[in-house]
């Protein structure tokens, strides 16, 4: 038998993308999407019901510094803790993180620049508000006691207003935030 020169330390398969670095990223993303999903407040003061939180800008950011699947992961398990409080709630909230982030972490992997990343948070956005309103008529109907015509009638006077100053606050924010936060996740390479 001869010495076998495998390290047994390695977290991942020499032919993985997953290394020991990017699961801990990973992890400081999810644990500040989780962090700032607890930060929140309503946007439109008629309808306080619909509260805004940043956790939305983490995914975005997660998503353009290491593409779809990143900002999946974050989507999801930043929104773990909620399950328990407002399961309904967690559902939707994903849903419109997973819309906006991994659309727009696919497009801006396609189209690494400025346009392309305008492009692609516009995109995400788009997605991001079209399943935000098929979500609410469907998810808010089983828990606010509304019936689906009710919401329905929110759409034009609170569901789209909100959802479009959410995704427009994620927008500028992720414009902005981006180009550090990446200089310094890429500043070891």
């Amino acid at each position: 038998m001869g010495i076998s020169n495998t390290n047994n330390h390695q977290t991942y398969a020499k032919n993985s993308s997953w290394s020991s670095e990017k699961i801990a990223k990973y992890a400081l993303f999810v644990a500040l999407s989780m962090a700032v999903s607890f930060i929140e407040f309503p946007l439109i003061p008629d309808f306080s019901f619909l509260k805004y939180d940043p956790s939305g800008i983490v995914c975005l950011v997660a998503g353009f510094a290491y593409g779809p699947s990143a900002a999946a992961i974050v989507s999801i398990l930043g929104f773990a803790p909620h399950l328990f409080t407002n399961p309904l709630g967690t559902v939707m909230a994903v849903l419109v993180s997973l819309g906006a982030s991994v659309t727009a972490a696919i497009l801006y992997k396609k189209m690494h620049t400025k346009k392309g990343a305008i492009i692609a948070l516009s995109a995400g956005s788009i997605v991001a508000i079209a399943l935000a309103i098929a979500g609410n008529l469907v998810i808010t109907p089983l828990y606010a006691h509304m019936t689906v015509s009710q919401v329905a009638a929110l759409i034009i006077p609170a569901l789209l207003p909100f959802n479009i100053i959410k995704l427009a606050l994620h927008v500028v924010v992720t414009m902005l935030a981006y180009k550090p936060v990446s200089k310094l996740l890429h500043h070891s390479k």
